[in-house]
């Protein structure tokens, strides 16, 4: 008799947010990258997608997606990628233990949710892409690591295999031809540092008009800025990230955060045609955090844009409240708050003009902070039936 069982995995995946920027590809099939890169993996409390990971006998053939309750094309090469390399990696445990059921050969049945707006600059194809892979993987009970499933999910967003470790994550460009050794580790984990704080100003939740990879690669071929990019700012940003982390120094975590979003945003400018991810509301919550670090007299915010215009600052604990007080008291009527935040007391002003382009830009604000890397998880979004849980 065939085995009609449901077999089936939930895991969720945290976002990421760059600081030291990933932009080029050096292999386009492979989804490898030009440069090395890091970042601080952010609390799933606030952004997280969740996936569940199902095959059986009694689906129908071929695999399916259904992403925030609509149905997505599994065709494309990149999920395509790592459809094939997870079952590659599972039929390779099959082989050395005929007992188990051969789940490699079965039609797989994924649905995943995101609780924030995808392609937005938000990251969500690496969380996405990260659960993807993690879920399947848990399904398939397969024993490689997080570095090696990184492996994997960077064939399906680069970013993606960031999201496969929690805390301060790099990405380690690799140079073998195969790709074999572009994957993601740990450089310290959110236990390290656990009072980073980011709060994200969320300008635009619409989808951005240059996808990441069109920009980067029409970057690539036409930036003269990027060459240096590559040669001298990302391998000294590296170096004095990773040591900022290691040693809990934040003014110089900030700088260099900073440092870095503006080459990465000048050199999309200096792109032929020229890109513009950042606008008047991103610029103005640049001046913003200025403001606020003048003020203070020292550097205690960090501003950041990934491929979007949203903002992500990023600060300590122990500044909570002037950085909120700063935003909240000309963001107040806006959603995300938190009672830390709404109670937070203005003890910086901002200047008129920033003032009124944040009230003007900035929809909704998400608090959050470092958090950890992906987990398993009871909460199911495929019944034991093999339906999709409605909500």
């Amino acid at each position: 008799m065939a085995d009609n069982k449901i077999y089936r995995a939930s895991t969720t995946a945290p976002v990421n947010i760059a600081v030291v920027k990933y932009w080029g590809k050096r292999d386009v099939q492979l989804n490898t990258p030009t440069n090395d890169s890091v970042s601080v993996t952010l609390s799933q409390d606030d952004l997280r997608t969740l996936t569940t990971a199902s095959c059986s006998a009694s689906y129908p053939a071929g695999d399916s997606l259904v992403l925030n309750g609509e149905s997505f094309d599994v065709s494309g090469a990149r999920t395509q990628a790592c459809f094939r390399e997870l079952r590659a990696r599972r039929a390779a445990v099959e082989a050395a233990d005929p007992s188990l059921p051969k789940l490699s050969t079965l039609p797989l049945k994924i649905v995943s949710e995101n609780n924030f707006p995808t392609a937005a600059g938000l990251a969500s194809s690496a969380a996405g892409f990260a659960a993807l892979v993690r879920a399947i993987a848990d399904l398939y009970e397969l024993p490689d690591s997080p570095s090696e499933l990184s492996i994997v999910a960077r064939q399906g967003s680069g970013s993606a295999c960031r999201s496969l470790f929690g805390g301060y994550v790099a990405w380690r460009a690799g140079t073998k031809e195969d790709g074999s050794d572009s994957m993601a580790d740990l450089v310290a984990p959110a236990s390290h540092w656990p009072d980073m704080r980011a709060l994200i100003l969320v300008a635009s939740a619409a989808k951005k008009g240059v996808s990441s990879t069109s920009g980067m690669q029409k970057t690539v071929a036409t930036s003269g800025l990027f060459k240096g990019r590559l040669t001298d700012v990302v391998p000294r940003n590296m170096a004095l990230i990773e040591e900022a982390i290691k040693n809990r120094d934040f003014a110089q975590f900030a700088e260099v955060t900073m440092r870095d979003s503006n080459s990465f945003h000048a050199c999309c400018a200096d792109t032929y045609p020229p890109i513009f991810y950042m606008n008047d509301t991103s610029r103005a919550a640049v001046r913003a955090v200025e403001s606020i670090n003048e003020q203070a007299g020292k550097t205690i915010a960090a501003y950041t844009f990934d491929a979007g215009p949203n903002c992500v600052v990023y600060y300590l604990q122990e500044h909570e409240s002037t950085i909120l007080g700063a935003f909240a008291g000309v963001l107040g009527g806006v959603t995300g708050w938190t009672a830390n935040g709404v109670g937070a007391k203005p003890a910086v002003q901002l200047d008129e003009v920033v003032a009124s382009s944040l009230k003007e830009g900035v929809s909704r604000v998400i608090m959050t902070g470092v958090g950890e890397g992906p987990q398993k998880t009871d909460e199911f979004l495929v019944t034991e039936d093999g339906q999709p849980v409605k909500r």
